[in-house]
């Protein structure tokens, strides 16, 4: 065969792998665009902003309220859980705005104060660091579920009443679905933990259904809050 001929067919082979990848890019480029039509399915973002009672302290992470949250959610939802043991609500302000970028969530549950409670610190910076988070949220484009906590009796009626109502406020200033306490109908007897403060994995179930009350009604209207 002379130099620079081709074989039989190759003309043919070369047309065909050429219409292929035409396929392939046409097919890419549609896929792109279809994504970006009005009503596409896209995935939706959760970023769960707590501390040890959605870090899940002291059980099976999996067994925790979060990752039962995830598998109830199934194929369509990504719940970050960017909870930290002993996280505080100054901890947490500075922390959410990194996370807010790198992950874009659609709703943000935001789980903070039982540390401030617990060390006493001043329930008025508590809400002006958790108002800091729903204004910072909100900029993003996020909505946010608050779900509230209770710090014991001995602490005094003036401060239970004080930071109990921290989160009904931050509720009616920002028209917020509001968890009022994440622990309610949780058996404070036999289902906590040696220290006392901490859910086990049986109250795991009950946590996440209080959650789920409020973070429903979200899901299903993507458009506004709703208590």
């Amino acid at each position: 065969m002379l130099p620079g001929s081709r074989k039989p067919g190759s003309t043919k082979r070369s047309t065909t792998l050429w219409l292929r990848a035409g396929l392939s890019r046409a097919l890419l480029v549609l896929a792109m665009a279809l994504t970006l039509l009005p009503g596409a399915a896209q995935a939706h973002t959760l970023l769960v902003m707590g501390d040890s009672l959605s870090a899940a302290y002291g059980i099976d992470p999996q067994a925790g309220w979060v990752s039962l949250l995830e598998r109830k959610l199934g194929k369509g939802y990504t719940v970050i859980n960017a909870s930290i043991s002993g996280e505080t609500t100054s901890g947490g302000a500075a922390r959410l705005p990194e996370l807010l970028k790198q992950h874009r969530p659609d709703i943000v549950l935001l789980e903070l104060g039982g540390n401030d409670g617990l060390r006493g610190l001043s329930p008025q910076q508590m809400k002006v660091n958790l108002a800091k988070m729903i204004e910072r949220s909100r900029a993003e484009g996020a909505r946010v579920l608050l779900l509230g906590i209770e710090v014991p009796p001995n602490y005094g009626p003036a401060y239970t009443n004080a930071f109990r109502n921290v989160f009904t406020q931050l509720a009616d200033e920002y028209d917020l679905p509001l968890v009022p306490f994440l622990l309610e109908d949780v058996d404070l007897d036999s289902m906590l933990q040696a220290d006392g403060i901490h859910p086990t994995a049986e109250a795991q179930p009950i946590i996440l259904a209080n959650v789920w009350a409020k973070l429903e009604p979200m899901l299903a209207n993507g458009a506004n809050d709703q208590r």
